[in-house]
């Protein structure tokens, strides 16, 4: 194992001197450090040998009796797969722990050289991608659509923080991250879209966006994936929200890197390791339609106790390497390729047995927004309508559209408080829905040409039905909404900012519908008007469920 005395190299050679009979050669650049770990393998199985993960050949690795190759040298962000090649020229199966997106993406250039030899060679036998993806499969087992998949790792504060771990971390953060999101790629900075998430039995923690395989991996499982998150995030705020700051000048092109910080920020980390917990937690969220077509919600989620989660990403590694010792199970096919597939989720957990390591599924049938504000209603509507409305994963829509603006220094200044569209005889339009079933709410952002304008709903009060709450900002609108078989009509019935009510006499009115056309299409007609001023916008026009995920347009 050459990175064997690494912070996670060394979990894994814990792991097989603790279950397994094998032989374990701890091999690195510094030969007293794979020393003393081989020295906490029992029985004499363990022993050390110098080699250089960026310049080991095959003759290297016969030299040294390896019967099955490992990488946990690490980082991987940018790395050549050198060992690989070393290991399928010398005829020996393969696997790493990578979790760099480019690393991963890159390996299956080796599938033919793979094959050839006969050779294994798993890339990301790791929690991304192949922990993530084998809860991910187990989850969804027989579901007619999975359309939106948010993983995130929340590790505890003094867990243990290695150099190789920090630099991939500083790699991206503020980085442009290519990431699916409500059917379209965009480029997102690293480290942003912070979140407050809720890992079950850990509670909640801040989560920001992470560069990782499955960003490019679940997308291609899943034709119909919608939107692919992987977030991670630190336990204590400061340390969090003081990355996102310290990422702000990659974002702004005033430096290139934060990784040359590497030490620096380990030096801080390690400053703040008394405080936190030694608790840390993972989860797979996944939304779409189960196999009998209704609207459903599961969640995969781990909690590790005791200083037990730098564990968590070699236990697909070790499960991986039973296997392909166990002369009695199925073999796995040769070539290079990610690990994903390979290992089902229980051959995992079953790894997790020694180690203070739980796991736990939960699965809901949560009604979509409309639904719960309609009730009995929305089933009468008819299909383009619902369709639009009814989904618990994130949906998205284009068409055309044609936009009326009201005149005057008032209106110019409403719509750019707002950023409501400019005017157009007929343009595209494209509408995108992400709902947060644990939140209960969803955003919606239509983006017109040279314009993009958000808002979330929510259920108006503690019943909500009949009326949901638009936020725009800190401004909202309370809206009744009424179904019926021609479709679904809407008027403003209060507003506010923030918590207070503001005046009725001064709220805006809307006239909106919701129809269907002769072709079948959703039609949409929304008009908003101000007291005293007159016409703020109207638009009106179609929308279509988009077939095919789109390159995000400035």
């Amino acid at each position: 194992m050459v990175g064997g005395a690494g912070a996670f190299g060394a979990r894994l050679v814990a792991g097989l001197a603790a279950t397994t009979d094998l032989p374990v050669i701890v091999a690195g650049r510094d030969l007293a450090r794979a020393e003393a770990v081989a020295r906490t393998v029992p029985e004499g199985r363990g022993r050390a040998v110098r080699l250089d993960a960026a310049r080991v050949g095959a003759s290297e690795l016969r030299a040294v009796g390896a019967g099955i190759v490992v990488d946990a040298a690490g980082p991987f962000q940018g790395g050549a797969p050198v060992l690989a090649r070393a290991a399928i020229e010398a005829g020996l199966p393969y696997l790493d722990l990578a979790d760099g997106r480019d690393f991963v993406a890159a390996f299956p250039a080796l599938d033919a050289a793979a094959r050839a030899k006969g050779v294994v060679a798993l890339t990301g036998a790791s929690s991304t991608p192949a922990l993530s993806n084998a809860a991910l499969d187990a989850l969804t087992e027989g579901w007619r659509a999975v359309e939106t998949v948010r993983v995130a790792i929340v590790p505890g504060n003094r867990a243990p923080r290695g150099l190789s771990v920090m630099r991939a971390i500083l790699s991206y953060a503020g980085q442009p991250v290519r990431v699916l999101r409500a059917g379209a790629w965009q480029s997102r900075p690293g480290w942003g879209l912070l979140s407050r998430i809720t890992v079950p039995g850990l509670g909640r923690r801040f989560a920001s966006l992470c560069e990782t395989p499955d960003l490019d991996i679940l997308p291609a499982r899943f034709p119909v994936l919608r939107t692919a998150l992987f977030r991670a995030g630190l336990e204590l705020p400061a340390l969090h929200l003081g990355l996102s700051l310290a990422s702000l000048p990659v974002r702004w092109r005033l430096l290139p890197s934060l990784v040359p910080f590497a030490r620096p920020f380990l030096a801080m980390a390690g400053g703040l390791d008394r405080f936190g917990s030694d608790r840390g937690g993972m989860s797979v969220e996944a939304l779409g339609r189960d196999a009998a077509g209704r609207p459903t919600r599961a969640v995969w989620s781990l909690v590790a106790e005791a200083g037990d989660g730098p564990y968590v990403p070699t236990l697909p590694a070790l499960a991986a390497i039973r296997r392909l010792t166990d002369p009695s199970a199925a073999p796995i096919p040769p070539g290079a390729r990610p690990c994903t597939g390979v290992l089902p989720l229980a051959a995992i957990e079953a790894e997790m047995a020694r180690l203070a390591i739980r796991t736990r599924r939960d699965t809901d049938h949560p009604a979509p927004l409309f639904e719960r504000a309609l009730g009995t209603g929305f089933a009468g509507m008819p299909e383009a309508v619902r369709a639009l409305h009814g989904s618990v994963g994130d949906g998205a829509f284009h068409g055309r559209a044609e936009v009326l603006r009201g005149r005057g220094a008032a209106v110019a200044l409403v719509a750019g408080l707002f950023r409501l569209p400019p005017a157009m005889a007929d343009g595209p339009i494209r509408v995108t829905m992400e709902p947060d079933p644990e939140a209960g709410e969803e955003r919606w952002t239509r983006s017109f040409p040279g314009r993009r304008f958000s808002s979330r709903m929510r259920l108006a009060g503690p019943g909500g039905r009949g009326r949901v709450r638009e936020w725009f900002g800190p401004f909202a609108m309370d809206l009744a909404v009424s179904a019926h078989p021609a479709g679904l009509d809407m008027a403003v019935t209060g507003w506010r900012l923030g918590p207070l009510p503001l005046p009725r006499a001064l709220r805006p009115t809307t006239q909106a519908s919701e129809r269907v056309d002769a072709q079948g299409r959703f039609r949409f007609d929304v008009a908003l008007f101000l007291p005293f001023v007159g016409l703020l916008v109207h638009y009106r026009g179609w929308l279509i469920r988009d077939d095919a995920r789109e390159e995000e347009t400035p």
